[in-house]
């Protein structure tokens, strides 16, 4: 089998396209990112992912099923137990969690707390599972006035820290992440520490801002990202995929600091370049900005105007290159609560050396695309699932 020089692999952050077998057992029964935003919102105007295949996955509307689709599609529903960015994450680049992460439906435990206070120097706010805005409306002036920190959880495997900027510096908050991250291992594991800084005075006036970083665990053993660089090959993360992986397995990283576009943006500019490997971005703010926020407009125009990038995204292929987008999970904007949601993946692949309209139907787990990707850069693969040979001329 030919090798493939780059692939360029791009998270959709939580466009997931419809509940697992398993949903129910999540509270996530029902569930359709992707569709259900289109429904709520008289239908996605997608039309060049409508042209890679898109609505032949599953039925959306606005979206088309296509006769001679340009790429390869399909969907994949995940083999690890969660539906978090972290362990989606991981299993898209091949390591599958038999165990999910702990949550903390009540709260971190008391002597953790404890510790977090005296490592910092600071008392805590809050520790509740939260929505990250009505967090800031309910705790911000109190924080303004005593100085604590406000920390809370949510759904996910994670330990969230929100400071004022106008008080606490990025540097104290940043420190603080790194400490609870330690402190946690220990004591109360998490996937992530996220820094969530915000500026304002006054109840309904506070707003999150650009400087979040994410600390996350290491992967507990080697992934794809780790054999292609060992290979001598690019591994350049964009966006959190580098705070994802805890830096594992990265050669480069370009962080976004401002929103999606700015990751779209800085993925063509890594295409235009002459590199070898992998370009591994994540586009956050489906997630973040409109998925949690229960946002279906918000949600559509997003998606939208990734879509309106696509093309120049394709054109910038070279010619022994291949495109892939997926999701990492679901965060249906129309359901209960501000949670992820337990869904099939999206797989969408496109390159000017594969074969066009190839339905990959149903994938047994994200860790396809990392035995692909391994399959097609590297010529082998150890993992199960490589649909390698399905989409090659």
């Amino acid at each position: 089998m030919e090798k493939i020089e780059r692939v360029t692999l791009i998270v959709l952050d939580s466009a997931g396209i419809g509940a697992l077998p398993d949903a129910k057992e999540f509270g996530d029964e029902g569930t359709n990112t992707l569709g259900n935003i289109a429904l709520a919102t008289g239908g996605l105007n997608l039309k060049n992912m409508e042209q890679l295949g898109l609505g032949n996955i599953t039925e959306i509307l606005g979206v088309d099923e296509v006769e001679n689709a340009k790429g390869a599609y399909g969907k994949a529903a995940e083999l690890s137990k969660g539906k978090d960015t972290t362990t989606g994450h991981w299993e898209i680049a091949g390591i599958v969690q038999e165990k999910a992460f702990p949550t903390y439906a009540n709260g971190f435990p008391k002597e953790t707390i404890e510790a977090f206070e005296k490592a910092t120097g600071r008392k805590v706010l809050c520790n509740l599972p939260y929505s990250g805005t009505d967090v800031l409306d309910v705790y911000g002036e109190e924080q303004l006035a005593t100085g604590a920190w406000i920390v809370y959880t949510s759904a996910d495997p994670v330990f969230q820290i929100a400071a004022n900027e106008e008080m606490i510096s990025l540097d104290e908050l940043y420190s603080a992440c790194k400490k609870a991250l330690e402190i946690c291992s220990d004591l109360s594991p998490v996937a992530r520490v996220i820094a969530r800084p915000y500026t304002g005075k006054k109840a309904g006036e506070f707003v999150r801002t650009s400087n979040r970083h994410d600390y996350s665990v290491e992967p507990p053993i080697e992934s794809m990202l780790d054999r292609v660089k060992n290979s001598g090959l690019d591994v350049i993360g964009i966006g959190k995929t580098s705070d994802i992986f805890a830096g594992v397995g990265i050669t480069e990283s370009r962080g976004t600091n401002k929103d999606n576009l700015d990751g779209i943006l800085k993925t063509i500019e890594e295409l235009k370049k002459d590199t070898k490997g992998i370009i591994f971005t994540n586009l956050v703010d489906f997630d973040m900005k409109y998925g949690h926020r229960r946002d279906p407009k918000g949600y559509k125009l997003a998606l939208e105007e990734f879509d309106n990038y696509l093309p120049e995204i394709m054109e910038n292929l070279k010619e022994n290159e291949l495109l892939i987008l997926t999701a990492d999970h679901g965060c249906d904007p129309t359901y209960k609560g501000s949670d992820h949601t337990r869904e099939y993946i999206p797989l969408l692949v496109y390159g000017k050396k594969l074969k066009e309209n190839v339905d990959l139907g149903i994938q047994n787990g994200f860790s396809t695309i990392a035995a692909t990707v391994e399959d097609l850069l590297l010529g082998k693969t150890n993992l199960k699932g490589s649909f390698a040979d399905k989409i090659i001329k």
